[in-house]
C-alpha cells in the first residue's frame, strides 16, 4: 500500500457486525472518475447485483434535473474489492483517510441505478459535479458476501403506498388538485383513506387517495388552467354534485351505514366507479358546461348493485369481483356516459363493440 498508486479520501470509521466500514462523502463527480465494476454479462449465480435497467436512468436523471434546489437522495452501498489501509487523524480513532489501491474494484451493491442517473445528469448539468452524495463502503469478502449483502439490503424495502407516495408528493399537480379537492370537502374528507392504497374489510373509508387522484386527474383532462385553486373549485363542485345521486356515501360519512357495506353491496363504492365518473364528468363539463348538472339525474337509472351480474360482469367485475383494468374502467364509464346521454369515443367504442362480439360467443 506505501508504494502503489492509491485514491485517498477522508471517511469515518464504523463497526457493524464485528466487521469495519467507513462512510465518505463523494462530490458527485467522482462518481464518473471512480471504476465501477461492470458485472452485467456475468450469469446471475455470478454477479452481486441485479442488472442495470438502463429505462429507469432517465426517470431519475430527470428527477435531478427537474428539481436541483431541493432533490434528495439516500446513501450508496459500495463493496471494495481489496485491501485498504485507515489512517486515524491525530487524537482520533474513527475519523481518518482511507488509502484505496488506484486498481481496486468497486462494487455496488446498493444505489447503481441513482449513480447511473447522476453521472446522465452531470452531462447536461456539469455544475452539479461539486455537490455530495453519502457512501458507505464495506470491504468485500467474496462474492458470497457480496451477494449476501444485496439480499439483505432489499429483505426490508418496502414501497410506501401509492396513496401515501402522492399525499408527500408536493411537486405533482394533479396530486395537489386531489388533495386539496378532499381538504375543502365537506363529502370526501371524511370518506377517503389518504394513506392505505387498498381497504381494509372494515375500513371506515369509502375510497382511497390514490383512486380519487385517478378520478380528479381524468375528470380536468384538458382542461385545467393552471390555477390550482380554480381547478379544484371545479373538480370539488362536479364531486360534491355526483354524491348528490349517490345518497349510501352520505350515510358513511354521518356514521349510519358501514363502509364495508357499502362497498360489498354497490359498484360506486369502489376506485373503478370513481374513475369511469371522472372520465364520464371530463365529457359532461366539456359537452354541457353551464347545465351539466341536470344530466347527472341520469346515474339514478343505473342499478349500482353488484348483484346484478347481468349488467356488470365482464365490465367492472371478473368472476364476481371488482377489476381496476384499463378495459373495465372504460366498459364502466361507457355505462355511465350513456346514462348521462354521453357519446362514446371512437375507443370506448371499440371496447364496446369487443364486449359485444364476446357476448355473442
Amino acid at each position: 500500500m506505501e508504494t502503489e498508486p492509491t485514491i485517498t479520501f477522508p471517511v469515518i470509521r464504523g463497526l457493524q457486525a464485528h466487521r469495519e466500514y467507513y462512510v465518505a462523502m463523494w462530490s458527485l463527480r467522482m462518481l464518473r472518475q471512480i471504476s465501477i465494476f461492470d458485472e452485467d454479462e456475468l450469469p446471475p449465480e455470478l454477479r452481486a447485483q441485479r442488472t442495470l435497467n438502463k429505462a429507469r436512468i432517465p426517470e431519475i436523471s430527470d428527477y435531478i434535473l427537474e428539481n436541483p434546489d431541493d432533490y434528495v437522495f439516500s446513501a450508496l452501498t459500495v463493496s471494495i474489492d481489496s485491501d485498504v489501509h485507515f489512517e486515524p487523524l491525530s487524537g482520533q480513532d474513527k475519523l481518518g483517510l482511507l488509502r484505496v489501491p488506484m486498481d481496486a474494484r468497486f462494487i455496488i451493491n446498493d444505489g447503481q441505478h441513482r449513480r447511473a442517473a447522476i453521472i446522465e445528469a452531470l452531462d447536461q448539468r456539469p455544475e452539479l459535479g461539486h455537490e455530495t452524495i453519502a457512501v458507505v463502503f464495506f470491504l468485500d469478502i467474496g462474492l458470497e458476501r457480496c451477494q449476501q449483502m444485496f439480499a439483505d439490503l432489499n429483505r426490508h424495502a418496502v414501497r410506501p403506498s401509492r396513496s401515501l407516495g402522492l399525499l408527500y408528493d408536493h411537486r405533482n399537480d394533479k396530486a395537489r388538485l386531489a388533495k386539496l379537492v378532499i381538504m375543502k370537502s365537506e363529502v370526501f374528507r371524511d370518506i377517503v383513506d389518504m394513506e392505505k392504497s387498498s381497504l381494509a374489510r372494515r375500513s371506515r373509508k369509502l375510497f382511497t387517495l390514490s383512486a380519487f387522484h385517478n378520478a380528479c386527474a381524468d375528470l380536468i383532462e384538458g382542461m385545467a388552467t393552471g390555477d390550482l385553486g380554480e381547478d379544484a373549485n371545479l373538480a370539488r363542485t362536479y364531486w360534491e354534485a355526483v354524491a348528490e345521486h349517490f345518497p349510501a356515501w352520505r350515510q358513511v360519512l354521518e356514521g349510519r351505514l358501514p363502509a364495508s357495506e357499502v362497498r360489498e353491496g354497490y359498484i360506486h363504492s369502489h376506485g373503478i366507479a370513481l374513475q369511469a365518473l371522472g372520465k364520464a364528468g371530463n365529457t359532461l363539463l366539456r359537452e354541457h358546461p353551464q347545465d351539466w348538472r341536470k344530466h347527472l339525474n341520469g346515474l339514478k337509472k343505473i342499478d349500482w348493485s353488484r348483484s346484478n351480474a347481468q349488467l356488470w360482469e365482464g365490465r367492472a367485475m371478473i368472476g364476481g369481483k371488482v377489476s381496476k383494468v384499463t378495459t373495465n374502467v372504460v366498459l364502466t364509464t361507457n355505462v355511465i356516459k350513456k346514462a348521462l346521454a354521453l357519446s362514446l369515443d371512437s375507443e370506448q367504442q371499440r371496447v364496446e363493440a369487443a364486449l359485444g362480439r364476446k357476448s355473442e360467443r
